[in-house]
């Protein structure tokens, strides 16, 4: 982590949470979090953000040892969520003669936060600076991406864009680290309902001269920035990446299971381009949520339980919802030993999305799959891929 360059004048004094099992508690991080912090060094120092209470030793450490004695003039908070603004109360104690720089609708919500006295708080609007001497900063809105008070900054010397939570990612900070699957991760369970505010902000920021991008987690960002840039506008633009489709299915004897794996077969047979599928019961939803915004095509098959969805299906669904998942090509599968009423009910959460289009035939299998079975799910195969 003490390796991270930004530039000569910008310092990374992140820290690396290996410990959490869960982030917001309900994303699972097998490789942690970062929480990322930097202190650009002037005439007069801004450090930008702090970190979560989590991480509180490492990063006053890191702090202190980036400042050598010095006091810092100014905390940027450009977002509040706790994971980012866990110490801001601390660093206030410890240096009380820094002011905190914030957006404006941040400053109406600070002290749900800290208590921090008013007077030392500087609220920012669009275009407003901050000059540290030879760096300054010019501030970019950014509300819901993916709280209303979230403001960027873009420091014009150095050409370094502070995103705030944007082009995050989970896991660690090593730039040589893939990045695309945890930063999608991260980006559709997290950022991805507000695609259309995520859209506003890269029209801003495509007028400006970017040669780093220093988020809140994960990597800095150097290099070639476009393809990061890219996948941005792509993800908010609720467009699917990838050709190919997902299935997601809800099992409880095996049975349908059974028939996914046959499905899958049939898929690949007709020449899906690629097949990916997912039993809910036992994956990490979050990578369920992603797969079904990343791929153009998806089936969902569940089995019947107390006369209603799975409960592991019923969470996809919901979570894809609230998250505005749209624009796809879809399938149904359903199964039941007597009252088989899933497809319905999935059709009726699908029905309240946007642009989803619901191919025939749906396929009703009743405990086991049987030949019958097998043509009915070839003719699905054929029209989603049609």
């Amino acid at each position: 982590m003490k390796d991270i360059s930004v530039s000569q004048d910008i310092i990374y004094i992140g820290a690396y949470d290996r410990d959490i099992d869960l982030f917001e508690s309900q994303y699972p991080v097998p490789d942690g979090v970062t929480y990322n912090s930097y202190v650009i060094m002037d005439e007069k120092i801004a450090v930008m953000d702090t970190a979560d209470r989590r991480a509180s030793g490492e990063w006053f450490a890191n702090l202190e040892a980036a400042l050598g004695g010095r006091a810092p003039d100014y905390l940027v908070s450009l977002h509040l969520e706790p994971d980012h603004s866990g110490n801001i109360q601390a660093f206030a104690d410890k240096y009380p003669e820094a002011k905190l720089v914030v957006s404006a609708k941040a400053a109406l919500i600070l002290p749900q936060f800290c208590c921090i006295d008013m007077s030392r708080v500087i609220s920012m609007k669009e275009g407003d600076k901050l000059s540290l001497g030879g760096h300054e900063l010019t501030f970019v809105m950014a509300p819901m991406v993916h709280w209303p008070e979230v403001m960027m900054a873009y420091e014009s010397r150095d050409k370094v864009l502070f995103s705030a939570d944007g082009f995050g990612r989970f896991g660690s900070a090593d730039p040589d680290e893939d990045w695309d699957d945890e930063a999608r991760r991260y980006y559709f369970n997290i950022v991805g309902k507000y695609g259309a505010q995520v859209q506003a902000v890269l029209k801003k920021a495509a007028g400006l001269d970017i040669a780093v991008i220093c988020p809140l987690h994960g990597p800095v960002l150097k290099g070639d920035l476009g393809r990061y840039i890219g996948k941005y506008q792509l993800w908010s633009s609720y467009a699917p990446e990838d050709d190919g489709v997902f299935v997601a299915y809800a099992s409880i004897h095996g049975h349908t299971a059974a028939a996914v794996r046959r499905f899958v077969e049939i898929l690949e047979q007709k020449g899906a381009k690629k097949v990916v599928a997912m039993d809910l019961a036992r994956c990490d939803m979050s990578e369920a949520v992603e797969n079904a915004f990343r791929y153009d095509k998806i089936v969902f098959a569940s089995v019947t339980y107390d006369a209603s969805l799975f409960p592991a299906m019923e969470d996809l669904l919901y979570h894809l919802k609230i998250k505005a998942w749209r624009g796809r090509k879809a399938g149904l599968i359903e199964n039941g030993s007597w009252a088989p009423s899933s497809a319905k009910l999935m059709r009726a959460y699908l029905e309240g999305m946007k642009d989803i289009e619901i191919v025939a035939p749906e396929v009703t299998i009743r405990t086991a799959m049987k030949p019958a079975d097998e043509e009915a799910m070839a003719a699905l195969a054929d029209a989603l891929l049609a």
